[in-house]
This record gives structure tokens, sequence and C-alpha cells, in this order.
């Protein structure tokens, strides 16, 4: 996208106000009470109006929310200003606060064949305002609702699209979520499917955030990856073990690990000997933490692991002492669990 950010255009627009204008601006952003330009508290009527005119208080809208049976998903289909649509979903966790998923693109290129966002294709890189953005849609989502809990916790870029194939807008992104929430960056997760130049990149970059970060890993068996992962090649497993090592060189808070996502496909990646696999490539690398996250269901090629099979698998890396974690399934009845956001590519 060409057009100016936000931050620009207030730039472009006021050129010669004091600094301080630009902070009460972009704060103001951010309180969930707030719906428009004209509501905003301390600036001049006349930038309100200006403001008003030339700006959308929101780069995107709704076409349509849906509430999952339990109360505690909720998904949007946001319309951007250019026609697309993305998916985000708000869910609540377990400490009963919200979570917020945000997508980076509309569709993605990555392709993964048990993800539905991936039948997509890829259309374009989300604006860094268009992903805050769909932090403040649930602000004024939560705040039009007084009945349910207010407080968004955690952040999660788990939705539409490969972030660090939009490294620039996200970074912007998390950022400026950084600085005008109360969330920190242990609170903010980027997940990838691990594109090693960028990661490579973030290691050295200043203006990187020390968010945690999340690697879609799917299979410690190269073969099998490189089936079910397209992006995936013959020595991703080892570029990724060298990674790791300077990952933990550069973070050596005892409280820093890497996340591994694993999703549990029946007679794909859930058998003894892919448990073994992983353990060994667990055992490499150090300070690590398997998800294991049950498939929802995107097509007619793959099925959820056996109950037998996923608990035994499980088991297995609970007994090598690999940290391990088993995600709740959310939002399947509404279409909004992991793997599971898709939109058509055509405009509404």
């Amino acid at each position: 996208m060409n057009q100016l950010s936000r931050t620009a255009l207030f730039a472009s627009l006021f050129k010669d106000v004091p600094e301080y204008r630009a902070r009460q601006f972009a704060s103001a952003l951010f309180l969930p009470y707030l719906s428009g330009f004209e509501e905003v508290p301390g600036l001049p009527k006349a930038m309100r109006e200006t403001l008003q005119e030339n700006m959308r208080w929101l780069s995107l809208e709704p076409a349509q929310v849906f509430q999952g049976k339990k109360g505690d998903t909720h998904k949007a289909i946001l319309r951007l200003s250019g026609g697309e649509r993305i998916e985000t979903v708000l869910m609540q966790n377990a400490r009963g606060h919200w979570t917020v998923c945000v997508s980076s693109q509309v569709g993605c290129a990555m392709a993964c064949t048990f993800c539905a966002t991936g039948k997509m294709g890829f259309t374009r890189n989300l604006s860094a305002d268009e992903i805050i953005d769909q932090y403040r849609f649930w602000l004024g989502y939560l705040h039009a609702r007084p009945e349910i809990p207010q407080y968004i916790s955690n952040i999660v870029f788990m939705g539409m699209g490969e972030p660090l194939a939009n490294y620039a807008e996200v970074r912007t992104a998390l950022n400026t979520l950084l600085t005008y929430t109360e969330i920190g960056p242990t609170r903010i997760t980027v997940s990838t499917v691990g594109l090693l130049p960028m990661l490579e990149r973030l290691l050295d970059d200043p203006e990187w955030p020390p968010v945690r970060l999340a690697v879609s890993l799917h299979s410690a068996d190269g073969a099998t990856r490189r089936a079910i992962m397209p992006s995936s090649y013959d020595a991703f497993l080892e570029k990724l073990l060298e990674w790791t090592g300077k990952y933990f060189e550069k973070f050596q808070s005892r409280r820093r690990h890497l996340t591994f996502e694993y999703v549990m496909l029946s007679k794909v990646n859930d058998s003894v000997r892919h448990a073994e696999a992983l353990i060994r490539f667990a055992r490499r690398v150090g300070k690590v933490r398997i998800n294991l996250i049950p498939y929802n269901f995107t097509g007619e090629v793959y099925r959820d692991s056996l109950p037998g099979d996923f608990d035994r698998f499980e088991a297995k890396l609970r007994e090598a002492g690999v940290q391990v974690t088993r995600r709740r399934t959310m939002g399947d009845d509404i279409a909004a669990a992991c793997g599971q956001l898709i939109v058509e590519k055509t405009s509404a």
C-alpha cells in the first residue's frame, strides 16, 4: 500500500504544531471510549475538524462479527479500504482476560497444507495501521459490551499471513502497541513458519522489540515437514538449530524461551518415531516449549490425531523431560480456531 500512515498524514497536515500534539493524537487512538476524531479531548476544534475530514478513525470496518456458543471466542471479518477482507479473533485466556489474534497479511504465500489461510494464496501485506486497528476494533467492541470482561492482556500474531514476510510493518505495529498500551513484550507473541533470513535480521535489529517468538515446527523429521509445509527445505532444521543458539546468546534471561508449535495430524506427524525426533531436536535446542495443537478441520485431507495417539505423543514428550502444553480448541464452532481463518479474495 502506498497511502500515508496515520503518523505521516498527521505530520503532513500539521507541519508547525508542537510535538506534544502528535503524542496527544497517537495516544487518543487507544482510548476505547472514543469513536471519532471529533471526540478527542485536548485537541483544538480546528485540528479535530481537519482530522475528521482527512483521516479515517479506523482503517477497516466490520463486515461480520461472530460469537462462539461458549461466549469465550469472538471472530470479526473486517473490510479494508480496498475491499479486501481479513479475520481477527478475540479469545478469553486462562486468566479471564482477553487475547487478540491479529492478521498481518491478506492471505498467505506459505501454503501450509493443513491451514485454510494457505489455500487463499497471497494478496498483499497489511499496513501497520491495519494491524494495529484490529486491536483497536476489539477495544471498542469490548467497551460497547460492559457486561463482559474488558481487559486485553495479550496479543498474538497468529492470524492470517506470515508476520515475518511483512517484517517492517509488523515491527512498526509492535513498537506502536508497546508504546501506547499497557501490554508488555512478554505478552505479545509473533508466530512464524521460520523465515530464517528474517529471523537472522531481527537478532541484529535494534528496532525489533523483545517480544516472544513461536516457530511453527509441526515436525522434527525433515521429510515430513517438507511434505506438509512447502516453505521448508532439506537443511531447514539444522539451520534453525544454529539460529536458536544465536537467539539464546542474545536473550540470556532465564525466563526467555522459544515455543515450537506442533499441529497434531493423524498418521502424519503423531507417531512414536515423530515424537522421538521431536524429543531429540528439543534437547538440542534447550530452552524450548512444545505447544501441541489439535488439528481444526479445514478440508478432507487431514484428521486430528486420535485421542489415544495424542495422549501417547504428549506423554512421551513429558517422560523425556520436554516442556509441553496442549492448546485448548476455541472458536471451532465459528471457524475461528487455529488454522481455520479464511475469507474470499474478492471484494465484498
